[in-house]
């Protein structure tokens, strides 16, 4: 026992010792931006998910997040990552229309009915894919807001020929073109700058969970919501590739298992459900007309809805896959997850 002990402590002093983290790991700290504020729900899961890095290597891995845009605008998140401004980044690829077409297979509207496996789902789907779409980065891990709807600040919009001639603002690229060919203009806003383009009528509806109507104050300007799920908006984490490849081994599999599709899972269902919940908040407020939509009139949605599948389609070709097979291997995996429209 004398001599075992004293094998393992000549292993110590030499850097060699097992376990999750050796004993050489060097502390490294990493700087994650993203641009939500602190009291959203996703921020509170990016703690969550530093705070289990940081245990898994033995201290060694600190991860500082910096919310609200406080590095860079959220439409920046994806270059900042590359270039090293910062070491992780939540990227909405939706933000940046055409740049990354196989990934906005998401973005496509009917597709899932709920953001909690839905999101281990679009996570363990992509995977087969980031490598080569995301290529200038490291992808860790995707994952989605509970779906949203569209909200209207003057009108109740219930056809999809409603749209014509209005002001609107997408959540993504997907649902841009979309309301392009309804004949609506589209007002980029990332998420935080909603409320003020449609206070100041730039913009006279906007594509939002029911949550976040709250925390970014868009309740306050709108007045007609189509109560029907309609979108998700992908969400993604990007690290450094030098920031990764200076990591030893050993933390690299701390990484590793936290980019990962349960870890999807679990950064999803707190959002998720502070999403749900906002729907019954906005009921509750005086001069609100949620409204469903008829069997027909969602019918009539759907149907709008199939040229933005073809352009989808012919902007996939272009990089070389084939959209039907790559489609097909979302809806497979959406539905093995029982996440399905």
């Amino acid at each position: 026992m004398r001599r075992s002990l004293l094998c393992l402590t000549a292993l110590s002093a030499l850097g060699l010792a097992t376990g999750p983290v050796a004993a050489q790991d060097k502390p490294v700290e990493l700087r994650f931006s993203h641009w939500v504020p602190p009291q959203h729900p996703m921020h509170a899961a990016a703690v969550a998910w530093a705070e289990s890095i940081n245990k898994a290597s033995n201290g060694t891995i600190k991860v500082t997040i910096y919310p609200s845009q406080q590095l860079g605008k959220a439409f920046d998140h994806y270059n900042m990552a590359r270039d090293g401004i910062v070491d992780i980044s939540h990227v909405n690829p939706g933000y940046e229309p055409g740049r990354f077409p196989i990934v906005a297979a998401v973005e496509l509207p009917f597709i899932f009915n709920n953001s909690k496996q839905g999101s281990a789902a679009m996570d363990e789907w992509y995977r087969r894919y980031a490598d080569k779409e995301m290529k200038d980065v490291k992808y860790c891990l995707m994952f989605a807001h509970d779906p949203g709807t569209f909200h209207f600040t003057k009108k109740k919009v219930q056809m999809p020929t409603d749209m014509n001639g209005m002001k609107f603002r997408p959540p993504n690229a997907v649902i841009a073109n979309w309301m392009r060919s309804l004949g609506a203009s589209n007002v980029q806003a990332a998420a935080p700058e909603i409320r003020d383009v449609l206070e100041k009528g730039v913009a006279e509806g906007a594509g939002s969970p029911w949550g976040s109507m709250g925390l970014f104050g868009i309740d306050k300007v709108t007045n007609f919501h189509i109560d029907v799920p309609i979108y998700v908006s992908e969400q993604v984490w990007v690290l450094n590739p030098a920031t990764y490849a200076k990591l030893s081994p050993a933390q690299k599999k701390v990484m590793d298992e936290h980019c990962s599709s349960d870890w999807s899972l679990k950064i999803a269902t707190p959002w998720a459900d502070f999403e749900s919940a906002g729907k019954d908040k906005v009921k509750a407020l005086p001069g609100q007309d949620i409204y469903p939509l008829t069997p027909d009139q969602l019918a009539a949605w759907k149907k709008s809805a199939e040229p933005i599948v073809a352009n989808w389609e012919a902007d996939v070709k272009k990089t070389g896959q084939d959209p039907k097979a790559v489609l097909d291997d979302l809806k497979a995996t959406v539905k093995k997850r029982n996440s399905a429209y």
